[in-house]
């Protein structure tokens, strides 16, 4: 049937179905009401897209919940946290911390990328700096699962209302604070979202429809166990291939070595004496058996590797047993049996004032 060229507006529609039929309308009710305003039944459910619920659903009351929820505040007022790290008394500087240090002091927009083997302090220098610097730093810890929602942000129910919440990337943004990735080669492809963002530029909220721009000291900081080009010798499981896009627009990548001899013994030295057990021999006895085991780690000769944070583990241990060698061995458990007993062998030899379980078996029965 020909139609006239009436005009008719979405508030006319709504106006019409809600007094006629109420809030929840049908493709029936829309054919009736497009005969009413002899307009086509396609330009009333253009007029009535936002309204649509579902295949053949429209609910009248659907674009003045959102326009509420967009209106609506924030669900945490991060603003009034402060984001600063604490000082941490056992960290001694080492490895690249100068250079990042010198970065997030500049305030320059300069996405930096710091891979290397599990524990030998990557997060814990880029802490320190910004504590250093008294600048906040908020910290995302990355997993396959990661989206855009948990980095972005999106909309929350929050006491009975559905309100916008920003995601830590947004927070980070709108405070000109550091954002550090921990562990960005576990992410998937849904880390594409911060594209824009990685090349010093804004982003835009599509679901709110706002615009968020950086401000002075934005700064995007990755850690991760490998390049992003995944784990070829299966120690790092779940590590994946990063689009090169993304990498790519990481203006420089630090490579991250565990500490030297004398700066590992200093660290375990600052641990064992804020736990109130300095034991300055055995702390250098723990630096030089670490030692040897990443030398022939890199020489191929084991599969494992003892970190700078599994000898901090072993220097608490310490503290609670005060025994050396219960300590090495409980937190050694964790390797298999082959390579957790040709660890604590070589501390045998390294530390002749040690004992091992015989030894101890033999004195008990000597005093019995």
């Amino acid at each position: 049937m020909p139609f006239a060229p009436v005009p008719v507006t979405t508030e006319d529609l709504v106006t019409y179905l809600s007094d006629k039929v109420g809030t929840e309308v049908n493709t029936k009710q829309l054919f009736e009401a497009s005969e009413h305003f002899k307009c086509s039944l396609a330009t009333v459910k253009k007029r009535l897209k936002t309204y649509k619920q579902g295949i053949g659903k429209w609910n009248l009351t659907v674009q003045e919940k959102l326009e509420q929820t967009f209106q609506a505040p924030s669900a945490i007022p991060a603003i009034e946290q402060n984001l600063v790290p604490q000082k941490d008394p056992n960290f001694v500087p080492f490895g690249n911390f100068s250079d990042v240090k010198k970065i997030i002091r500049s305030k320059m927009f300069y996405p930096t990328f710091i891979t290397g083997l599990s524990g030998n302090g990557k997060t814990v220098s880029v802490e320190q700096a910004c504590a250093d610097l008294n600048r906040e730093l908020i910290r995302v810890n990355i997993t396959i699962e990661t989206d855009e929602d948990d980095l972005i942000g999106g909309f929350r129910l929050i006491n009975g209302a559905t309100v916008w919440h920003d995601g830590p990337v947004i927070q980070a943004l709108n405070r000109g604070a550091i954002l550090l990735l921990d562990e960005v080669d576990l992410a998937s492809n849904k880390i594409l979202c911060l594209q824009s963002i990685l090349e010093g530029k804004g982003v835009f909220l599509k679901k709110i429809g706002k615009y968020i721009e950086p401000k002075v000291g934005f700064n995007i900081i990755a850690t991760a166990n490998t390049k992003g080009k995944g784990s070829d010798d299966g120690r790092f499981i779940g590590t994946n291939v990063l689009n090169e896009a993304f990498l790519e627009r990481f203006a420089l990548t630090f490579e991250q070595e565990y500490p030297t001899v004398a700066t590992e013994t200093k660290i375990l030295q600052k641990a064992s004496g804020n736990l109130g057990v300095l034991d300055e021999e055995f702390c250098v006895n723990l630096a030089n058996w670490a030692d040897i085991i990443r030398r022939t780690f890199k020489d191929g000769g084991i599969d494992e590797v003892i970190s700078t944070r599994r000898l901090v583990h072993i220097i608490r241990a310490f503290a609670i047993w005060q025994d050396r060698m219960k300590a090495i061995k409980v937190c050694v458990n964790r390797f298999d049996d082959e390579t957790k007993q040709s660890f604590i062998e070589l501390y045998d030899k390294i530390d002749a004032d040690v004992q091992t379980n015989g030894e101890e078996s033999d004195d008990q029965t000597q005093t019995v």
